[in-house]
């Protein structure tokens, strides 16, 4: 498996785990292996032949390593023959009342989520045997993300951030999503888009109480607002509905499962 963005969050939780465990595990650097470049791109993946490939690399402010890598890593998996796993997000939809299905059409909100719907359709035309997993707010236990992060630094002082009530998406530790693709990477049988996040929609503020509280902070102390106080433009429901990942037998847990006490 050759997985581009290995340093990155997910990264991590894909190479340096059990979440794939029985795979032989190819991770070059951004260094070595710059997305954006086609010709290193095509030497990289076509030269060292792997089964799979999964594509979490991007930097999220800059549309060509968004949209034109992605493109770059679909072609040669194709080329390469080998299975491609490409790490989408559910800011490629705008927001409204009801859970997203796969087939919902794309009504991305703000720059990033825009160029993350180019990608995908870069890579359902360049590479017809992939899947594309759709995610939501990753968070870890070993490792923190940076929405955990922040929350420490809030109450510790360090910051004066509010988090929003109005914010609703569907957390998910980064393993059970490392998890997900490290079975689905050699599954021909699953194609097409698929949503992998966690099972409950839970506000930004919520998320942030549930953190504090496992991080050893009082949760009464936790900051909030609303968007419209805010002054951004934000979505603000963004539910994924997971019932085919289920159906395959890809299980995330609820937040309250992953930082229950021991």
């Amino acid at each position: 498996m050759l997985v581009t963005g290995a340093s990155g969050f997910l990264g991590r939780h894909l190479t340096n785990t059990e979440a794939s465990d029985g795979w032989e595990i190819y991770a070059p650097s951004s260094t070595a292996l710059d997305v954006r470049n086609r010709e290193l791109v095509d030497d990289e993946i076509t030269g060292w032949q792997p089964n799979a490939v999964v594509h979490l690399a991007y930097r999220k402010d800059d549309r060509r390593s968004i949209v034109q890598g992605s493109a770059n890593v679909a072609r040669a998996a194709a080329a390469a023959g080998a299975r491609l796993v490409h790490v989408s997000t559910d800011v490629v939809f705008g927001g409204r009342a009801a859970p997203y299905v796969e087939t919902d059409e794309l009504a991305p909100f703000g720059d990033y989520g825009t160029w993350k719907a180019e990608a995908e359709r870069a890579v359902a035309e360049l590479a017809a045997d992939s899947v594309i997993v759709r995610t939501s707010l990753m968070y870890g236990t070993a490792n923190l993300a940076v929405i955990q992060r922040d929350v420490d630094d809030v109450l510790s002082g360090r910051s004066s951030m509010r988090f929003f009530t109005d914010e609703w998406r569907c957390p998910v530790h980064a393993i059970d999503v490392a998890t997900a693709i490290a079975r689905i990477a050699d599954r021909h049988d699953v194609r097409g888009v698929l949503h992998v996040a966690g099972p409950e929609a839970i506000t930004r503020a919520d998320l942030a109480r549930r953190f504090a509280t496992w991080l050893g902070h009082d949760p009464a102390r936790v900051p909030t607002a609303t968007i419209a106080e805010s002054g951004m433009q934000r979505a603000g429901r963004i539910v994924l509905d997971t019932s085919r990942a289920a159906a395959l037998g890809l299980r995330c847990r609820t937040v309250d499962e992953v930082l229950r006490p021991s």
